[in-house]
């Protein structure tokens, strides 16, 4: 036994030379399918590099058949490369199966990925997640029709808006408007808990036809308590949503001087507004006598841009609309949407109680 092992050694290690080389060479299917092979080992990683390898892989084992079995004549040949071929086949056909489970297969669907969430780094997995949670529906919002009815439409959604335009006006006053890929109830949906109820303060009516999606609250908030990385992602576009809210409604706040009212630095307010008659009575009364006939001549204009020269603190301006008149000040405020304070971490219900 040991005699033929050292013989079979023998004749791998020492094997005889070529006594010399031949003239002939193979012919062309063996050079093609020799080129298949080295252009198909130069591919890269992931899934599409592997379809890129096994594309080329599965036509130059094709051609080394064809090869073994007109020139060669060599049965072993041809079955080797034809086994080499149908496993290429095999790992193409699973590529092309496992690309379309995990690809995003609605239109809009894959323009909202790629606009809003690809920037984000979100990975398609996760972004299904998140699709799932609407069951992939998405709802039509005709023009004139209304979204939410202030008052009356309770807040039992978060809802995003694919495509259109929408009108946001409080008791039919206009305060701004909300895009494509922007939220349309954000500052309603951070002005609740997971445990409260409540209802629209404003009005949002579709300026034109519109196409968005939403997420049932109760199942939302089952989705972030378990995925704290999705909680993560919606807290990041909720905050830039608002700030974006926000800074539209900062747009309509001006000052009587005619200069736009900064809402982070308020308190340059009483830098830019004009003195106010009891401050300049004892130096300049002929300047404060101009002031008052003006302030006559002129059409009262509304508290949030007047001063008011019997308050010390700073000014605070209304977010959402006019202020009310001192006779109305007793009464509690119409509406608080952007009033309240976003919560860093609200108290999301455990996954025993189920979703809605």
């Amino acid at each position: 036994m040991s005699a033929d092992n050292s013989t079979l050694l023998d004749s791998l290690i020492f094997a005889p030379l070529c006594d010399g080389w031949t003239n002939n060479t193979e012919g062309a299917i063996y050079h093609l399918g020799n080129t298949f092979l080295f252009l198909g080992y130069m591919g890269g990683s992931g899934a599409y590099g592997c379809l890129f390898i096994f594309g080329f892989l599965t036509p130059a084992f094709l051609c080394l058949a064809l090869w073994g079995w007109l020139t060669m004549c060599g049965l072993d040949v041809f079955t080797w490369n034809l086994l080499l071929m149908l496993a290429c086949l095999a790992q193409i056909c699973h590529l092309l199966y496992r690309l379309h489970q995990e690809g995003i297969h609605d239109e809009e669907l894959t323009a909202l990925y790629q606009a809003v969430y690809l920037p984000l780094a979100v990975p398609v997995h996760v972004f299904k997640e998140i699709t799932g949670a609407f069951e992939n529906r998405v709802v039509e919002l005709k023009a004139g029709e209304t979204y939410a009815v202030e008052g009356k439409t309770a807040i039992d959604q978060l809802s995003f808006l694919l495509s259109g335009r929408i009108n946001v006006s409080l008791e039919g006053q206009f305060l701004h408007y909300i895009h494509r890929h922007q939220f349309l109830d954000s500052p309603e949906w951070e002005s609740l808990r997971p445990n409260e109820e409540g209802k629209f303060q404003v009005t949002l009516t579709a300026e034109e036809d519109s196409r968005y999606i939403s997420w049932r609250r109760r199942r939302l908030y089952m989705l972030i308590s378990k995925e704290r990385y999705i909680a993560r992602i919606f807290s990041v576009m909720l905050g830039y949503d608002i700030a974006e809210k926000l800074y539209n409604l900062n747009n309509k706040l001006y000052i009587k001087s005619g200069m736009l009212l900064d809402i982070r630095l308020p308190s340059l307010y009483h830098v830019l507004a004009p003195a106010s008659q009891g401050s300049e009575g004892g130096s300049d009364g002929g300047t404060a006598k101009e002031q008052e006939a003006e302030k006559q001549d002129e059409d009262p204009a509304p508290d949030y841009q007047m001063p008011d020269p019997t308050q010390s603190h700073s000014y605070q301006p209304h977010l959402q609309g006019p202020r009310k008149n001192s006779a109305d000040e007793s009464q509690p405020p119409l509406h608080e949407r952007y009033q309240h304070p976003w919560a860093p971490d609200p108290e999301l219900p455990s996954a025993a109680d189920g979703c809605c």
